[in-house]
């Protein structure tokens, strides 16, 4: 077989990449790779995201389908760099320690920071549901199903779904690609890099076959953690600033703190032994190494605070290094069968997560007034270990015949189990201790408090769904999920430091936990209503009105005792115990339009989401540990536009323009009032961009790229409330130039073109600014910032055999 020649200057490679960065309305029913149309003019790019197959302008719900070779095009390594092009979309990169919130349509009522809660969107890796911000290696496409997927998805579709299809093993040819990246950062001291490979070869010729792909990042930071403490518990975390030496003595530099290593690996064997059976074995594998937070203080402190004269935009005030290992792996089985009257899909996944963490939590422990502020070298940090397990098996026949008439009929099942085991350490402080109370000995770790929460969730569903063609314009859909779950948490908490300080005869090794069991259960039904009509071949409109809904549970913390008094505790009150689930309803207008031969697509679409039950996060009040509770109702409406067209053979233009009205509908207590706008999203975005493409050499094809993305500001709290900040807008540029031949290309591009200084999200509020106690608490606050400007070369050499 012929080595895969360059796509760089063909127009339907052009105009692919055109169509996969705009979110428009899709109906799909089928397998997952499905060959693409020979069509004239704009081509679309087939997805399988309703479970048949079709083309992006056919069919009427919202989605944006981004393939392999538009990734590479447009420099999209991330979830984050999806967002740019699809307009409802917001993703506030949060670095790669911790997940980054994903918000549709405005779906949102907590701070812009990290999501507790699980977020409003769901993830998938092929048919299985996994939270796991994965590395964009090897993908056939992303898909983006904008609003409430309730009935073919589940749980946690309030917003939307988000789904990475992974390039299946092919069984005829054997090939592959090495390919590579080296890269700067505008703020960073470290060199970049990124590499990796992809490689297929039949075992059996039409039969079976297997693909690998293996790939490394070396992302370097770009946040200097220049203020940590040389040794927990002895050096001064406040030193005096105005002494170079003392400052030198007790405190270290961190550079480029913020760094990620990241090793991704695939594997896959599919064995098509006949036309009616195709079953894919896959094993996807990540583990990250992500050095610290991309958090920066510099406008995060009071003006008499002596740091707030000396740091700088991209430093971090933290006291200690804030590292995370995560590990993840995932088996999956997918198998399909021809029945002849309707395809049966078999989807088995089972997935494990690990991660271990540190974190700096000196400013929370002195304000909650319980003597830490009087020892001088105080400072804190807490290690935690998560760890979960979830499988996944999901039954359904999809119907396969030409009539009026077609179905889709399944079950699901889902168990998910979770360890979360958090450890707050107050180094030096039990031998304070010893010195001012007299003690004869206190624990020896310096062990502060110990929380422990095992969670068990088991959810199970029926789902259809019913279309039928009523004319050849008119069509109607109907869809159902009948869902039932059980949470069973079991929690508890200590705080061995502080018993040993009240009782001297207090075994100084002892962790004392009982875990407590808190159960809760739901059961109900989601429903989707669709209708299309085809006013011309080129013009249609749809209607749709679809539910989603997401769990509730536990919030795995202590019950309270009744005679708790102001002993030092860390519990949870009776209503803070459990949370109930919320759902969403979303009301859908829009069209498609393809124009002058298919050289123009122009689609919009007008929405109308009602939000009921909330759940937002909040803090306990004994002990301010987080918990979800639910809110009262919201509602966001707008609309969403995305057009393209092929101006010339050699040029491509697109934009897309997104308005999102988000905001409470009723009053509630400590959030808002009806009428405050929501959260961690804006109210405008849009993206314009353009490809033009050329020949050089006579044979070299160059291909260059602009793009130009736009989001208004930001609220960090419910209508500015509760200490709340607007973050402001901002606009980023990118820019690549690719030449290629037939086995090779080279790309150079820059990201952030101009160097943009940009807040991202922020971490709590300026209320954490105090003076309590006495002590100098100021680094709980602050925010979360835009990767600087990146340059770059990037390679690839394409072979088969």
């Amino acid at each position: 077989m012929k080595v895969r020649s360059s796509r760089v200057f063909k127009k339907s490679a052009l105009c692919m990449a055109l169509s996969s960065a705009l979110t428009l309305p899709l109906h799909s029913y089928a397998q997952d790779t499905v060959a693409k149309p020979t069509v004239t003019g704009i081509e679309v790019i087939n997805v399988t995201a309703s479970r048949r197959a079709s083309t992006v302008q056919e069919a009427p719900l919202n989605i944006t389908a981004l393939d392999g070779d538009v990734m590479k095009d447009q420099n999209i390594t991330q979830l984050s760099d999806v967002a740019r092009w699809v307009p409802g979309l917001s993703i506030a990169d949060q670095g790669g320690r911790t997940g980054s919130p994903i918000i549709v349509r405005g779906l949102n009522t907590n701070s812009s920071g990290p999501d507790s809660d699980g977020g409003t969107v769901a993830t998938y890796i092929g048919e299985i549901p996994l939270v796991i911000d994965m590395k964009l290696i090897d993908v056939e496409r992303v898909e983006v199903l904008i609003g409430p997927q309730g009935t073919l998805y589940g749980a946690g579709t309030l917003g939307g779904a988000i789904r990475y299809l992974p390039n299946k093993p092919v069984l005829d040819e054997t090939s592959g690609s090495l390919y590579g990246d080296v890269f700067t950062l505008s703020e960073s001291d470290d060199i970049g890099g990124e590499g990796g490979f992809v490689f297929n070869t039949p075992l059996i010729d039409d039969e079976l076959a297997v693909r690998f792909a293996v790939n490394y990042l070396n992302e370097p930071g770009y946040v200097d953690y220049n203020y940590v403490v040389r040794e927990g518990g002895v050096s001064l975390p406040d030193p005096d600033w105005s002494d170079a030496d003392a400052v030198n003595s007790n405190l270290k530099q961190v550079k480029d703190a913020n760094f990620e290593h990241t090793t991704t690996a695939k594997a896959m064997i599919r064995w098509q032994p006949s036309d009616v059976f195709d079953a894919t074995l896959s094993y996807f594998y990540q583990k990250q190494d992500i050095g610290g937070r991309s958090i920066v203080h510099n406008d995060s402190l009071s003006e008499d605070n002596p740091l707030s004269s000396v740091m700088g935009k991209y430093e971090s005030a933290y006291r200690y290094q804030e590292p995370r290992e995560k590990e993840d792996t995932l088996v999956s089985l997918e198998m399909t069968a021809d029945l002849g009257f309707a395809e049966l899909t078999s989807a088995t996944g089972y997935s494990e997560f690990e991660a271990h963490g540190q974190r700096d939590q000196t400013d929370l422990l002195i304000r909650l007034d319980y003597g830490y502020e009087e020892f001088p070298a105080f400072s804190a940090f807490t290690r935690e270990i998560n760890e979960a397990e979830n499988f996944t098996q999901e039954l359904r026949l999809v119907s396969t015949s030409d009539s009026a008439l077609s179905w889709i009929v399944g079950g699901y099942y889902n168990q998910y189990e979770s360890l979360f085991d958090t450890r707050e350490y107050t180094p030096g402080f039990d031998q304070y201790a010893v010195d001012n109370s007299g003690a004869v000995q206190l624990r020896p770790d310096s062990l502060e408090y110990v929380s422990v929460d095992k969670t068990k969730v088991t959810e199970s569903a029926l789902f259809g769904e019913l279309t039928y063609s009523i004319t050849d314009k008119l069509t109607l859909m109907l869809g159902a999920r009948f869902y039932q779950y059980d949470v069973v948490a079991r929690s508890d908490a200590d705080l061995p430091l502080s018993k040993t300080i009240v009782d001297a005869s207090y075994d100084p090794t002892l962790i004392d936990l009982t875990l407590k069991k808190y159960k809760a259960d739901d059961s109900g039904s989601l429903f989707k209503v669709n209708a299309s009509y085809q006013f011309s071949a080129d013009v249609m409109g749809y209607v749709t009105v679809s539910e989603g809904f997401r769990i509730g549970g536990s919030n795995g913390i202590a019950a309270c005792d009744e005679d708790i008094g102001q002993q030092q505790s860390v519990c949870a009150q009776p209503d803070e115990l459990l949370y109930a689930p919320d759902t969403t309803t979303n009301y859908e207008l829009g069209f498609k339009s393809t124009w002058f031969s298919n050289q123009l697509h122009f689609n919009a679409a007008l929405f109308m989401v009602e939000w009921n039950n909330a759940q937002i996060e909040g803090a306990t009040e004994v002990g301010q540990q987080p918990y979800i509770s639910n809110a009262g109702e919201a509602e966001a409406s707008g609309i969403e536009i995305s057009s393209r067209a092929m101006l010339t053979d050699s040029l491509i233009a697109y934009a897309t323009y997104a308005y999102t009205n988000a905001e409470l509908t009723s009053d509630t207590l400590d959030i808002g009032l009806a009428g405050d706008r929501l959260p961690g999203s804006s109210e405008q975005q849009f993206a314009l961009g353009a490809t033009y493409s050329t020949e050089i050499f006579g044979r070299t094809g160059l291909a260059i790229n602009y793009g130009l993305t736009y989001q208004s500001d930001v609220y960090s709290k419910v209508g500015l409330r509760n200490n709340g900040e607007a973050l402001p807008g901002y606009a980023l540029s990118n820019m690549s130039a690719r030449f290629s031949e037939e086995v090779w290309s080279v790309t150079f591009y820059v990201d952030n073109m101009f160097d943009k200084y940009g807040y991202s999200s922020v971490r709590r509020t300026d209320a954490d600014i105090t003076t309590a106690n006495g002590a100098n608490i100021q680094r709980n606050y602050g925010h979360y910032l835009i990767t600087p400007r990146k340059i770059g070369a990037r390679f690839e050499y394409l072979f088969d055999i």
